[in-house]
């Protein structure tokens, strides 16, 4: 502990000391739009290069943990005898292929982007979108793309200030993507009365990236309707936000399922066998809402986000994560019961610059519930709980620079706690830490 204590302090001394700059957010669920200053120069770059565009970012980093083998949500578990590691977290190398109309309006964008680490090379969006140009407001996207689900999953990587997702947004929307369509309103319209919103509406597989097919028939609706940045004081106090819904499910392929019921001041699984289980859609309904606000001062910009998502998740008794293939017993094709849990979950962020808007420190604060009719003690494996029903909070914070617009640096430390339980291995508060100091390189 002390050997990372004094890195982290070597490293903050370290990176101060060297000049940078900053550049805009972007968002995964972003479209063409000449309103933005990201859209208007998007332009002349599609226009000069026969309207291709190149991009990419990888994040190199190393990172210390307190104990061996740590199991974790901040870049993936630890090796059983290993606590350091080098990493290549991510590689992603994007193409943007854009046509236009006669007159310079956008009319059609090909995306292709891979991810490619020492773990392999994977796909990350391949989709098409089209614009309609009568009224400058509508799209329609086709392919593997991002969920329209909250503000976190939408936040691009190269962009957001954690170096990971929440807990709860990485077991959700596992890999942030998935196949589907979507239509967007939003207008293109400088001056339009309604161009502080904007509404995505999209139907998909589910199982996203994390499986190689649909393993049902059944599709999940996910919406979005967000309020832009919108200045709501002279001073320049910004406001944005958005509320979320998720309406999907998974199709039962065996005659028993369980789910949560209240017993007196207690709440227990519930064993339903019955035959019309069998071909039942299990439900994944989640209903979330987000806030930003920036507030100008003498130090940059303060920030504050919020967001809060709840619903019911299901999964398998021993995980709450959505399954990319449908579960089945070890070493077998046959399909084990699911298990559907109400869920809670929330994040926070305070981020203040430090004299420049180009040096920001950080502190975030995320917690997600699996199982919020279980709690503490209660959660024992004689009552059928397991360790996917265990609450944690993460407590998070650090210090991000841009060196240029291309190499940007991020120092973060993270202290995951669990629930004290009867599962055996988390009868006590696990007290794990984790340590990032990443790099990173755009382009």
């Amino acid at each position: 502990m002390r050997q990372g204590f004094l890195f982290f302090c070597y490293s903050i001394v370290l990176i101060l000391a060297l000049p940078i700059s900053s550049h805009a957010q972007r968002f995964l669920t972003d479209m063409m739009d000449t309103s933005t200053a990201l859209g208007r120069g998007i332009y002349p770059l599609y226009q000069k290069h026969d309207r291709l565009r190149f991009g990419g970012y990888m994040q190199p980093q190393f990172q210390w943990a307190n104990q061996k083998g740590l199991q974790n949500f901040s870049g993936g578990d630890f090796s059983p005898n290993s606590n350091n590691r080098f990493t290549l977290r991510r590689g992603h190398v994007r193409i943007d292929y854009g046509h236009f109309t006669e007159d310079g309006k956008p009319l059609a964008l090909m995306v292709f982007q891979f991810d490619g680490s020492e773990r392999g090379v994977f796909i990350r969006d391949f989709f098409g979108r089209l614009y309609e140009n009568k009224w400058e407001m509508l799209s329609l996207t086709m392919g593997m793309f991002a969920r329209p689900m909250g503000f976190e999953v939408n936040l691009s990587s190269a962009e957001r200030e954690s170096p990971e997702r929440g807990r709860m947004s990485q077991i959700l929307m596992r890999t942030e993507r998935d196949l589907g369509a979507m239509i967007t309103i939003e207008t293109r319209k400088k001056n339009a009365a309604i161009k502080m919103l904007k509404f995505d509406l999209g139907i998909f597989n589910g199982q996203g990236l994390s499986g190689s097919t649909d393993y049902d028939s059944h599709k999940d609706l996910i919406g979005r309707l967000a309020l832009k940045p919108y200045k709501i004081s002279k001073k320049g106090l910004l406001l944005s936000g958005g509320i979320s819904g998720y309406w999907g499910g998974i199709v039962s392929q065996n005659t028993v399922r369980y789910f949560m019921v209240e017993n007196g001041s207690t709440s227990n699984w519930f064993k339903d066998s019955a035959s019309g289980n069998m071909g039942l859609v299990a439900p994944r309904k989640y209903i979330g809402g987000d806030l930003q606000l920036k507030i100008p001062n003498r130090w940059g910009n303060t920030e504050l986000r919020f967001e809060y998502i709840r619903g019911l998740q299901t999964a398998t008794a021993t995980t709450s994560e959505t399954p990319g293939i449908y579960p089945q017993a070890v070493g077998t094709n046959n399909p084990i019961p699911l298990f559907t849990r109400p869920f809670a979950g929330a994040y926070c962020y305070f981020l203040q610059n430090l004299g420049s808007n180009n040096i920001l420190f950080a502190l975030k604060y995320d917690w997600y519930d699996p199982n919020t009719k279980a709690k503490g003690k209660q959660i024992d494996p004689a009552n059928g709980f397991s360790a996917a029903d265990i609450r944690y909070d993460t407590f998070g914070g650090g210090l991000i620079y841009n060196f240029n617009s291309h190499v940007k640096s991020t120092l973060w430390y993270e202290q995951i706690h669990n629930e004290t339980t009867n599962i055996p291995g988390f009868t006590t508060d696990l007290n794990s830490q984790v340590l990032t100091l990443r790099v990173q390189y755009r382009f």
